[in-house]
C-alpha cells in the first residue's frame, strides 16, 4: 500500500518583497503567539506579510506590522488586525539576534508563514538591505537566466 503524501508542512504566505529588497544571511524558524481566530484566519491564507519586520524587546523578539484580516465567522472576540505578535525562540537564540542587530546593522524579517503538523510557524531571515545596483545586478542576472533558458528550450 502506498503512503500518502505528506502534507504537513503547508505554506501560507511568502514575503517576496524582503528577497527583492534584503540580502539574506541566516534564517531561523519561530513559532508565533497567536488567539483563537487569528489561527483560523491564517489557515484560510488571510495573510499580509509586506512591510512587516522584527523587534527585539526586554528579551523577547515581537513581529510588527503583520497583517492577519479578522476571521470572516468571528464575533465580538475577533483580533484586530495589526497587532503586535510575540514570536517563540530560546533565549540563547533571541541572544543571538540581539547581538546581530544590534553590531551588525541587520533587520529581522518574516520570509515566509507556513503550518508544521498543525502548528503556524514563521520563517524568520536575519537580513542585510540590498543598495539600488545591488537591486540593479539582481534584475540583469535574472534577464540573462531567463534568456539562456529561452534559446535553450527552443533548440529543443
Amino acid at each position: 500500500m502506498e503512503k500518502p503524501p505528506d502534507t504537513s508542512n503547508r505554506r501560507i504566505a511568502t514575503n517576496k518583497t524582503a528577497f527583492r529588497d534584503y540580502f539574506v544571511l541566516d534564517r531561523l524558524e519561530a513559532g508565533i503567539e497567536l488567539k483563537g481566530t487569528e489561527v483560523k484566519s491564517v489557515k484560510n491564507a488571510s495573510v499580509n506579510l509586506g512591510g512587516s519586520f522584527a523587534r527585539i524587546y526586554e528579551g523577547q523578539v515581537y513581529l510588527l506590522n503583520l497583517n492577519i484580516a479578522p476571521y470572516d465567522h468571528g464575533n465580538r472576540f475577533n483580533h484586530q488586525p495589526d497587532r503586535q505578535r510575540r514570536l517563540l525562540l530560546h533565549a540563547k537564540e533571541i541572544r543571538k539576534l540581539g547581538v546581530q542587530t544590534d553590531q551588525k546593522c541587520l533587520s529581522l524579517i518574516p520570509l515566509n508563514i507556513y503550518l508544521k503538523k498543525g502548528m503556524v510557524k514563521v520563517e524568520v531571515g536575519v537580513c542585510k538591505g540590498k543598495r539600488m545596483h545591488d537591486k540593479r545586478d539582481d534584475m540583469r542576472r535574472k534577464t540573462a537566466e531567463r534568456e539562456a533558458s529561452r534559446a535553450v528550450s527552443l533548440r529543443r
